[in-house]
């Protein structure tokens, strides 16, 4: 476990926010260099880490390969895909971050690294394991214990409430009935506000996550300010 005097907070960057359907958001990256660097400057003892997502881009690379073998990959293929999305958006993100980021992307975790740089930036490691997975093993490895999960929801919900006009808002629920919502498998691909195995991970370690929107910036803002914001704490 690596350990230092740093206020080090991850910020699971979720795909769908840099990489949309519409592709990339260039609106949206513009808003996040500004928004991480005013924290930053605000407080300069401060450490991000931030694992970026795959998004739409890993979608398309798994529909056209489904599309030209002509039946469903194997999991192994669908997470690996993935995994080079994530490693793309992630070096797309220590680009824009370059002067003040480690200049590794990490992306091995059997390896633990002494990073001092402001920005850490993260991407995926091997198949059977989401971002959400991986940090919660940053948590792990230096000794954090909050998540910012920032995706395109406000909140958790009790079901999906794109299908569910009568889904439930959560603000606050605890990791039992957030597993009871998600179940205990991880399936590529899968559409969930924290990856099921991601979530026995945090739960054994003691971490909370708080889902937000990640469009919303004066939200996030508010949550640093320690306000009041929209979301949901999972603990």
């Amino acid at each position: 476990m690596v350990n230092n005097h740093k206020e080090k907070i991850v910020i699971s960057v979720g795909g769908s926010l840099v990489a949309p359907s519409g592709g990339i958001d260039t609106q949206f990256l513009i808003k996040f260099n500004k928004f991480i660097r005013a924290r930053l400057a605000e407080n300069r003892n401060r450490q991000f880490f931030l694992v970026v997502g795959g998004g739409e881009t890993a979608r398309r690379y798994r529909n056209v390969a489904r599309d030209v073998i002509g039946h469903e990959l194997t999991r192994d293929d669908l997470d690996w895909l993935g995994i080079h999305a994530t490693r793309l958006n992630a070096h797309l993100m220590r680009t824009i971050f370059r002067d003040i980021a480690h200049f590794y992307i990490l992306k091995h975790y059997e390896i633990i690294r002494k990073v001092t740089e402001p920005v850490v930036v993260a991407a995926g490691w091997k198949p059977g394991w989401s971002t959400d997975f991986d940090a919660v093993l940053l948590c792990e490895d230096y000794d954090i214990k909050t998540i910012i999960n920032l995706s395109n929801i406000d909140r958790v919900y009790n079901k999906d409430p794109n299908r569910f006009k009568d889904a439930t808002p959560y603000d606050h629920i605890d990791w039992n009935n957030f597993r009871k919502i998600v179940g205990d498998e991880w399936v590529p691909g899968m559409n969930a506000p924290f990856d099921p195995v991601a979530a026995q991970k945090a739960q054994d370690l003691g971490v909370k996550v708080i889902v937000m929107n990640g469009a919303n910036f004066e939200n996030l803002e508010s949550y640093f300010k320690g306000k009041k914001f929209v979301g949901t704490i999972i603990e």
